[in-house]
């Protein structure tokens, strides 16, 4: 049990013991109330209104008796265990300065001996930490995740796109696991370089610092598609994603006796409890790149134009087109807040270095004004089909649909490539190859398929992870 687990613990017990007064008020207050009972039996009246929870529509302006407790003030021994967990809150995902700030920003409890030892442990940590080579960052990314693979290998004719692109849950929770085991930290394409001016007020990129323990590895994580298109109903996927009752991302999947569930059921809320429960999984709070396309809305809702059409509406009148792009931007403004980076993954999920000019023109300025509204904007582009704008090269000035794509506010481009690492951070832009982690990869980099299988040690081991409920062969692509 790390510190940080060890701290809640402490608190977990001290609110017991803090909770003693208000267990022998409550059992008090039972006593009362069941005296008002019996008065209201013998009398065929009702409880005293004073009697009666606030929360009650008879009470009378009170204040809940929920809420008196939640009001009440901690302790001051309650405070400072309070401050310490959030500062090794911050420590966890490599935050010092945060956690060190915090403690000796805090007038109350900075001189504390507990806050003066957790400041000198934090200043330690970080005089051990090694900057990261941003060139050595590797990126991995998923599709929709398969949560019942009886559905999505069925045999009918999706079959096999799903089993060569899809990653299983199972494989995915395998692969956490063991990226986790093996060092791995997730960090931000942000983190890896950002945009700032220099000297002469000139916008220039500029490699991040992100600082890590020896022996941990930074990676990107991304995910295509999220989207949750009309074609995957039924197949054993998620069907859209909400904001829970916590405020946080969460998935709803149709179960078999045609009632919806909300949990755990994508990428998202899976990473997130991971995180949760492995806070040093994650630089500074980072989750992974979402990219979304945009002819069949996003988010499982469906936003595109077509959609808000009168011969639409027509057919469907129950549907509500303000509605479903209300309730996306709201999921994506609770995704940006939960950590996530959004992209476009191109409006039509076109094959942006083949398509002709006018064709790469029209799609981008649909994301622009179908997609980007709902998701506040972005400055990610991932490629589909794993394509790009021009070759292993440096962008050239001289090439439109950089230059397109940069009018367009977009300044980190994601191609696919099988290369551990493949990072060019250029004067105004950077680019990143991402490593597919799908049925595909994976089972041709088995012992069985490729006994000279080199794509993904590195990262795992491919014969603990891979899914043996696929059908074999997984058909190869193209």
């Amino acid at each position: 049990m790390n510190q940080y687990s060890r701290r809640r613990s402490r608190r977990r017990r001290g609110r017991s013991r803090n909770n003693l007064p208000l267990i022998l008020s409550g059992a008090v207050l039972a006593l009362i109330l069941l005296a008002g009972g019996i008065f209201f039996f013998k009398n065929k009246g009702g409880f005293p209104v004073s009697l009666l929870p606030a929360s009650s529509s008879n009470a009378p302006g009170g204040q809940a008796l929920e809420s008196s407790k939640e009001t009440e003030p901690l302790t001051e021994e309650q405070a400072l265990q309070n401050l310490l967990d959030e500062a090794d809150r911050l420590a966890a995902g490599y935050d010092y300065d945060g956690a060190i700030a915090l403690l000796t920003g805090n007038e109350q409890f900075k001189d504390t001996e507990e806050a003066a030892s957790a400041v000198a442990k934090y200043e330690e940590i970080k005089s051990t930490l090694v900057r990261v080579d941003p060139s050595k960052v590797t990126h991995v990314f998923f599709h929709s995740l398969i949560m019942d693979t009886s559905k999505a290998f069925d045999g009918d004719h999706k079959q096999n796109g799903y089993n060569q692109m899809m990653t299983t849950k199972d494989e995915f929770d395998k692969i956490l696991q063991a990226m986790y085991d093996r060092g791995f930290v997730l960090v931000r394409l942000h983190d890896i370089a950002s945009e700032t001016t220099d000297e002469n007020g000139n916008p220039v990129f500029k490699a991040g610092d992100i600082m890590l323990p020896p022996g941990k590895q930074a990676f990107v994580m991304s995910q295509d598609d999220v989207c949750y298109y009309e074609y995957m109903d039924g197949d054993g996927f998620a069907s859209r994603m909400i904001v829970g009752e916590d405020g946080k991302p969460v998935c709803e999947m149709k179960m078999d006796d045609g009632s919806t569930s909300a949990g755990a059921y994508d990428l998202v809320p899976i990473l997130d409890e991971f995180i949760e429960n492995h806070p040093d999984f994650s630089y500074r709070g980072a989750k992974a790149v979402l990219a979304f396309t945009g002819y069949n809305g996003i988010l499982g809702y469906r936003t595109a134009a077509s959609y808000g059409t009168a011969e639409y509406q027509a057919e469907h009148p129950d549907f509500n087109y303000e509605e479903e792009k209300a309730q996306a931007a709201k999921v994506a403004q609770a995704l940006k807040e939960d950590g996530y980076e959004l992209a476009s993954h191109s409006w039509g999920h076109r094959d942006m270095g083949a398509i002709s000019m006018e064709d790469f023109i029209t799609d981008t300025d649909k994301w622009d004004t179908e997609v980007a509204p709902l998701v506040g904007g972005t400055d990610i582009i991932l490629f589909p089909f794993g394509s790009d704008v021009g070759d292993w090269r440096p962008y050239a000035d001289s090439n439109e649909r950089f230059q397109y794509l940069k009018s367009k506010g977009f300044r980190y481009f994601c191609n696919v490539d099988s290369a551990q690492y493949y990072v060019q951070i250029g004067a105004d832009h950077m680019r990143q190859g991402r490593r597919n982690l799908d049925g595909y990869r994976m089972y041709y980099d088995l012992p069985e398929s490729n006994p000279t299988k080199t794509h993904l040690d590195d990262l795992f081991n491919v014969e603990e992870v891979f899914d043996r409920s696929r059908p074999t062969p997984v058909p190869p692509m193209g």
